[in-house]
């Protein structure tokens, strides 16, 4: 007998259609993935199955995928602990970050069976005054949540909105090599479906800084991604209804989606207090050890970012 929310129907629908689920045979596939990972004796996972089941979703029900993203996230985890520990959400420099409204997924996704929209304001942080790092860690805390909690995320996807308007060349600044590679790691590790991602307003030296991210990312990422000049040009895309008020939409106010944000943050404060303890133990991994050197270089040997 399996512990798994009950989802809406459209999502249901989509699931099998799309992600190859057929749910009398869940149990079987679940059991099959929790006899592996007891055999392996570097991880150190979650097992419940709503968090194991999102994974075999986000792999299409491939086993062998799923093997390979959950070690994968859990490297991941553990090789950047600047971006995954200390995530206390009632700690007061969090919540500050929080509130900067950086990473937010939307109230309204597109349709019943439609992607969520996850906006990006890169340029709604003064990197005078904050660090990157501290950014990043909160927007994978935000995406955390999404991964255990939000069927739409991992069914339908997502729809990342990256609005560079504000983006200064400081903060431009701060993005190193070892610094994208990281970040693209990330996305590649979470079993959720990205469905396209659009850049809108882009800012003087984003060439350099997107043709970077660019090579990092899969070639069927980068098969997914727009420029738009214009938020006319983005609305063809994703229908401004879907977008808060300030983007023209009928989808709330920013103010009240960043609070929600926040506040889901800290309803949610035992999982990341307890998420520290679900890492990999490299010293015990079969074969040779992964860890941040041998996945990411030395960031020393790597300058920022210039640009003219």
């Amino acid at each position: 007998m399996t512990s798994l929310r009950q989802m809406a129907p459209e999502l249901s629908e989509k699931a099998k259609n799309e992600l190859n689920e057929v749910p009398a045979r869940i149990p079987e596939d679940l059991a099959a993935l929790k006899a592996w990972l007891a055999k392996q004796p570097h991880l150190n996972p979650r097992t419940d199955d709503q968090f194991l089941v999102n994974f075999l979703r986000g792999c299409k029900y491939s086993l062998e995928k799923t093997k390979e993203k959950l070690d994968n996230y859990y490297t991941v985890k553990s090789a950047i602990p600047e971006f995954f520990d200390n995530r206390d959400p009632a700690n007061a420099k969090i919540q500050e970050n929080a509130m900067l409204g950086v990473n937010l997924p939307l109230p309204h996704t597109m349709g019943p069976d439609g992607p969520r929209i996850v906006l990006v304001r890169m340029g709604a942080y003064d990197p005078s005054k904050y660090s990157i790092v501290d950014i990043m860690k909160v927007c994978y805390m935000i995406t955390d949540l999404l991964l255990l909690n939000d069927d739409t995320s991992i069914i339908a996807g997502h729809m990342v909105l990256v609005d560079l308007r504000g983006l200064s060349l400081s903060a431009l600044s701060q993005f190193s090599p070892t610094f994208i590679k990281k970040m693209t790691s990330v996305i590649e590790a979470f079993p959720i479906r990205t469905k396209g991602i659009h850049f809108v307003n882009p800012s003087t030296g984003f060439d350099t800084l997107f043709k970077m991210f660019h090579g990092f990312l899969s070639k069927k990422i980068q098969e997914r991604i727009a420029v738009h000049d214009t938020f006319e040009a983005l609305h063809k895309v994703i229908p401004k209804s879907f977008l808060p008020e300030e983007y023209g939409g009928s989808g709330g106010k920013m103010a009240t989606i960043i609070a929600d944000c926040r506040d889901n943050l800290l309803n949610n404060r035992q999982i990341f207090l307890e998420d520290v303890k679900y890492r990999n133990d490299e010293r015990k991994r079969p074969g040779k050890p992964k860890t941040a050197s041998t996945l990411f270089g030395v960031e020393g040997s790597f300058r920022s970012l210039e640009f003219d």
